[in-house]
């Protein structure tokens, strides 16, 4: 996967996993996030490492977060999308998507999907729309993976 650095304004946007703060990327997913409530750092590390990430920075600090899984061909899924909450307002979102979708390596795509509770009208913005077929649609969904005992 291409690497790309985007700057806008006092911020910017990097694919460059070496640049991620790992620890703030678990704290947010494990404590502030309503999907991932209690993710175990080992997972978030192995998603980290088999996605396309980009790391929204202030200077050197991390703000915000996103990870495409995809074939790179005909399929990727959006995930673990935020701005800390100081920086929301500012049209950061709009700018990471806009990252996002103008990725080389993310061009041609027959499928890109992804899961909300509270951001349609963001991904509306970007062409995302309700399923069309929702009854063609099945998954496995395991709500409490991270909070169940082994």
């Amino acid at each position: 996967m291409e690497t790309i650095e985007v700057k806008e304004g006092a911020y910017h946007i990097s694919t460059d996993k070496t640049r991620l703060d790992l620890n703030a990327i678990h704290d947010y997913l494990s404590k502030e996030s309503y999907w991932s409530q209690n993710i175990p750092f080992d997972i978030v590390e192995k998603s980290i490492a088999g996605s396309l990430c980009f790391g929204v920075y202030e200077g050197n600090r991390q703000i915000g977060f996103a990870r495409v899984v995809t074939d790179g061909a005909v399929f990727a899924y959006l995930g673990d999308v935020y701005i800390l909450e100081p920086y929301r307002g500012k049209g950061l979102s709009k700018f990471l998507m806009r990252t996002i979708l103008a990725h080389p390596d993310l061009q041609g795509l027959r499928r890109f999907l992804l899961v909300t509770s509270d951001a349609h009208g963001l991904y509306r913005q970007f062409g995302f729309t309700d399923i069309t077929n929702p009854d063609k649609f099945m998954h496995r969904h395991n709500p409490d993976v991270y909070t169940k005992k082994a």
